[in-house]
């Protein structure tokens, strides 16, 4: 009979914590990726079309699908399609992220906080005229939740009425500036339509 003991490497729960999703420097197995087994997860993950991201000055691991010349992969990692509003507020977070990397006055600081009171503000500007937006700011509560589901927010203080969230560096591989650039204009045409 098989047992694990058999088959674990000493990086084999560094790879399925990567498989679960993005491995933080405050993570047990950060020195096992980022440090001394590196290479080693890197060809196991190859073997099942998966790419190893390790950004160590900014904290944090994740894979990615090879993609063929078609943009094809072989489909391990489920892509999400997430609507506009959740978009939208993505799009918020990474520009705030994006402005505080940019403000020298934030050298000496790593991680940038923000509230849901905070994200409402940013986000009001960003609505068009004609958009609903009671309905929308009703309904924030929820897609921030989502965002803190996908692993884009993580909730770091709650008191009374004001909810207080770090906003994962992650953001910055996943709305990447031409993406960021897009959407602005994309967003840009859909209010010149309305």
């Amino acid at each position: 009979m098989s047992t694990l003991e058999q088959y674990e490497k000493p990086y084999s729960r560094a790879i399925v914590k990567l498989l679960k999703g993005t491995v933080d420097r405050n993570s047990t197995e950060w020195q096992n990726i980022a440090n001394h087994y590196q290479l080693e997860i890197q060809d196991y993950l190859n073997q099942i079309g998966l790419e190893l991201l390790v950004k160590k000055d900014e904290g944090f691991a994740f894979v990615r699908q090879y993609e063929n010349s078609e943009g094809n992969t072989l489909g391990l990692i489920v892509r999400r399609q997430i609507g506009f509003e959740i978009s939208l507020v993505l799009v918020v977070l990474r520009q705030s992220l994006e402005e505080f990397d940019s403000d020298p006055t934030h050298i000496q600081v790593d991680e940038k906080f923000i509230t849901d009171s905070e994200i409402r503000d940013e986000v009001e500007m960003f609505l068009p005229d004609k958009f609903n937006r009671v309905k929308f700011i009703k309904e924030l509560d929820g897609y921030i939740k989502k965002i803190v589901d996908l692993g884009y927010l993580r909730e770091v203080s709650k008191k009374e009425n004001e909810t207080r969230y770090q906003i994962h560096r992650i953001i910055k591989e996943k709305v990447t500036l031409d993406i960021l650039q897009d959407f602005k204009i994309k967003l840009q045409e859909y209010v010149e339509s309305i």
